[in-house]
């Protein structure tokens, strides 16, 4: 397989050496040279030859912000640069929408968005593990071709991502709660920190840094996507700040007690999210261990719990402010609980029963 990315960022640089590690042959192409440059010496692929339409890519993926991909993709047709082509843009609706204004063929296109990425960008930051178990979203108009569609989802499924197809209007309201929205809240909660004390901030656990850590994405991007999805967003934030206008109210007035409609409300909705691979949610127990600050401490934790048989589901580490020691905190099934701490206290871990 040929495949040619155009936008070597985070997520069109995972693209491509996602598929270079099953043997395809990568392209790549950027406004930028400097990040194609880096692109290719990340071993992402090749910079794209001029004689490139002569023999063209299996498939084009336009790695391009959400305004740019029907212009991206109206050039890379007129050179004929591929059989048929997809993006990776986060909005659905905007980029079908100009495709068609300007003439584009949509029986070659698959509009598509992986629901990966990180709060780091540029083609440094990129993955080729981006997307392994990951939804990818595959919204093809009523004439694009079946073949296209197989090409596409072949792609997705090369990358380890898991294609689920969907109407790009119902996509972009769908992201719009699961992703743009939070992104929102999550850059309001961080900007509360700004003019924060020092000595607040040091205070600062793990919980903070959960919500706040997406708002730490590229701004420039975020910005357009979120202006692509306007309405579905506004929305979905409109119906955050009621709860929370209505939380502070309760707050104000002294019934705090009230307050716990909401957080009850909010432990239901956690617990309807997909767990593993896409299945329903399961019930783990967290056994804490103490952990050092130093090279290696992870792996040799690891190997323990491989040792004691027991699978670790997720893993998160609250670190001590000031102090050369963390806290693991490591997902386990329940009944696997027992075992491991039991494991772990013979190998002179310091554990929390």
């Amino acid at each position: 397989m040929q495949v040619a990315v155009i936008g070597t960022g985070l997520i069109g640089t995972s693209v491509a050496l996602a598929v270079r590690e099953h043997g395809a042959g990568v392209w790549l192409a950027d406004e930028d040279p400097e990040t194609v440059r880096l692109a290719a010496n990340l071993g992402a692929g090749e910079p794209l030859p001029d004689t490139a339409a002569r023999v063209p890519a299996d498939i084009a993926v336009i790695a391009v912000p959400p305004s740019a991909v029907a212009a991206t993709l109206a050039a890379a047709q007129a050179r004929r640069l591929a059989a048929c082509y997809t993006d990776v843009a986060s909005v659905k609706q905007l980029p079908v929408t100009q495709a068609r204004a300007l003439g584009c063929d949509m029986t070659s296109y698959v509009p598509g968005h992986p629901l990966a990425g990180r709060e780091k960008h540029g083609p440094a930051a990129a993955r080729a593990d981006l997307f392994l178990g990951r939804t990818w979203a595959l919204c093809p108009a009523a004439e694009t071709s079946e073949q296209a569609v197989a090409t596409v989802t072949a792609l997705a499924m090369t990358c380890g991502a898991v294609p689920v197809r969907a109407d790009a209007a119902a996509h972009d309201r769908w992201v719009a709660l699961i992703s743009h929205a939070p992104h929102l809240v999550a850059a309001a909660m961080a900007a509360r920190l700004e003019t924060a004390p020092p000595e607040a901030l040091d205070l600062a656990g793990q919980g903070l840094r959960d919500v706040t850590r997406i708002a730490a994405g590229d701004t420039g991007l975020w910005t357009q996507i979120l202006a692509a999805n306007a309405g579905p967003v506004a929305e979905v934030l409109s119906a955050v700040a009621a709860d929370l206008a209505e939380a502070a109210r309760m707050l104000t007035d002294g019934d705090p007690k009230s307050v716990a409609t909401l957080l009850e409300v909010g432990q239901t909705g956690v617990a309807r999210i997909p767990g593993k691979h896409g299945g329903a949610p399961r019930e783990f127990t967290a056994v804490q261990v103490v952990i050092r600050d130093q090279p290696g401490e992870l792996t040799r934790l690891f190997d323990a719990a491989g040792q004691a048989g027991v699978n670790i589901e997720d893993v998160r580490i609250e670190h001590s402010p000031g102090l050369p020691v963390g806290v693991a905190e490591l997902s386990v099934r329940p009944a696997e609980a027992g075992p491991l701490l039991d494991a772990l206290e013979a190998g002179g871990w310091p554990v929390r029963r």
